[in-house]
């Protein structure tokens, strides 16, 4: 149970915490944070080659898979979330748009990842909302997952770092809990990812929003 009062299953929230919200979920992150601006710059952090495999870990609405494939069209990307209803909404804008990408429905931990098959993880709005232990195990997951020397790269909040970001995040630590959030605004999201098995994790970059500070990581498996 989050602060808020509801309790959610195996580290599950839906996307803007109530489930009667998940359709508002695009418009929101599209005003609130310029949504492709920073999922863009999180695409190209990857560098995704043609013949790649890549996963979006919570890929929600599928906005990221969706750059991802029309970044790299010879790539196959797989889209993983647990949440049946905004998947429906995903599967909806990749068949307008077009586009071939998979997607996964349940945890990370039982969509069938085969060890080693993963060039690339990318995952976006998503790790804040687990616990430590939650992070740990899907991170660890992936990072069996990914082939020698894959990557991983992690668009999430981050420390506040002035004032103004550690005001406006304060509102939402508490809606999402703290026992969620803590390791994001506390600066311990490289140990978190270090403890999943992962090794040269480094900060590639911040942005600010109206919720707080944003930060770009990559590490190495």
């Amino acid at each position: 149970m989050d602060a808020t009062g509801k309790t959610h299953r195996h580290g599950f929230v839906p996307a803007l915490g109530y489930d009667l919200l998940t359709p508002l979920y695009d418009t929101l992150v599209a005003v609130t944070l310029n949504e492709r601006a920073v999922k863009q710059q999180l695409v190209a952090q990857a560098r995704i080659a043609p013949g790649m495999t890549v996963v979006d870990l919570g890929c929600g609405t599928g906005t990221l898979v969706l750059m991802i494939k029309r970044a790299q069209p010879a790539a196959h990307v797989i889209g993983v979330d647990v949440d049946a209803k905004i998947l429906g909404i995903a599967r909806a804008k990749l068949d307008a748009a077009g586009v071939d990408v998979e997607l996964r429905e349940g945890l990370v931990q039982e969509v069938g990842l085969a060890p080693g098959s993963i060039d690339r993880v990318l995952t976006s709005l998503v790790l804040h909302h687990l616990t430590s232990d939650e992070k740990v195990a899907a991170l660890h997951t992936l990072h069996t997952a990914l082939r020698p020397g894959g990557e991983l790269h992690v668009l999430d909040f981050g420390p506040p770092h002035n004032v103004l970001m550690s005001l406006v995040s304060a509102p939402f630590r508490f809606f999402d809990g703290h026992s969620r959030t803590d390791d994001n605004f506390s600066g311990r999201m490289p140990e978190i990812i270090a403890r999943a098995g992962f090794r040269d994790v480094a900060e590639r970059g911040h942005r600010m929003t109206v919720f707080g500070t944003l930060v770009y990581w990559s590490a190495v498996a």
